[in-house]
């Protein structure tokens, strides 16, 4: 499947990082807080002493001694947590996309077959290219489309020439709310990392946000051929996802072991749609005639 066992510094030399702040900020508040917790082992003696000479009445010898390890203790274990997430962090935005693509891919057990397949969310373009290189392993004619509601088709086709697929790669731009696609049009449906954002600006728990993913996921059912096949590797709402599926009654939906992704769970869902498919309710017709 494509390009496996790839070294990670070429993943990032291709693709980026859409948010190198996040591990940066984290990276150095970990150093901070280790340093910190060295100079509390270092000047422990001293530190003791200066709690029992601040606050006599309160700090007697043990207890000023407890106070200052057990404060030195929790710096160190910030520090540690503070590393992890940077480094995790850091790991998903770009390599363990990689991986997942990887994965991805594999859900799909026959890419001969496969004429047409759409990347929702295609971002930088990871997934989209991971994709486009199994079409090209195949030898398929079969093209992948990458929509985006930011345009970034320049920075997206530029990794495809990287990955030298620019041939089997397209972009649009569009809401993946209402797919500017008609009914029954691709044999794959993938997307990675991207239907949690959806409707963020209401606020991740509400209602109307949960609403607004069931429409992505109602989408992507709308646009799959009958008998197509759907990949969805996300965060945090994966089980909003399985029961909409199943209320959508799509085949074969399975769920994989949780992977940790920015700190949090996420699991790649897969599911078939079925070959006589009824409409189910949030999911609308359009007319493209």
């Amino acid at each position: 499947m494509g390009k496996t066992g790839r070294d990670w510094t070429q993943i990032y030399a291709i693709y980026g990082m859409d948010d190198w702040q996040t591990p940066v900020f984290l990276l150095i508040h970990a150093i901070f807080f280790s340093a910190s917790s060295v100079l509390f082992l270092i000047y422990f003696d001293w530190i003791c002493s200066s709690f029992e000479a601040i606050l006599p009445a309160v700090f007697s010898s043990g207890f000023a001694r407890f106070a200052a390890g057990f404060t030195g203790s929790v710096t160190a274990l910030s520090g540690v947590c503070l590393f992890y997430a940077s480094g995790n962090i850091f790991y998903s935005s770009a390599a363990l996309r990689w991986d997942m693509a990887q994965r991805m891919v594999g859900a799909v057990h026959d890419w001969s077959t496969v004429k047409t397949a759409l990347d929702v969310g295609c971002g930088r373009g990871i997934l989209l290219n991971t994709v486009a290189m199994q079409l090209k392993k195949e030898g398929s004619s079969g093209r992948v489309v990458g929509l985006d509601r930011k345009n970034t088709t320049l920075s997206t086709l530029r990794t495809a020439s990287m990955e030298g697929v620019q041939e089997y790669v397209t972009c649009r731009e569009g809401d993946a709310r209402r797919l500017p696609f008609p009914d029954n049009y691709f044999d794959v449906v993938v997307s990675a990392g991207f239907v949690h954002t959806v409707g963020k600006e209401f606020g991740q728990k509400t209602a109307a946000a949960a609403a607004e993913r069931m429409r992505v996921v109602g989408e992507v059912v709308r646009v799959l051929k009958e008998g197509g096949v759907g990949v969805v590797w996300d965060l945090v709402h994966v089980p909003e996802y399985v029961q909409r599926l199943q209320e959508l009654k799509m085949e074969d939906v399975r769920v994989s072991e949780p992977v940790t992704a920015f700190m949090v769970c996420s699991h790649i869902v897969s599911f078939r749609k079925p070959s006589q498919h009824v409409v189910g309710p949030s999911e609308v017709r359009l007319d493209w005639r």
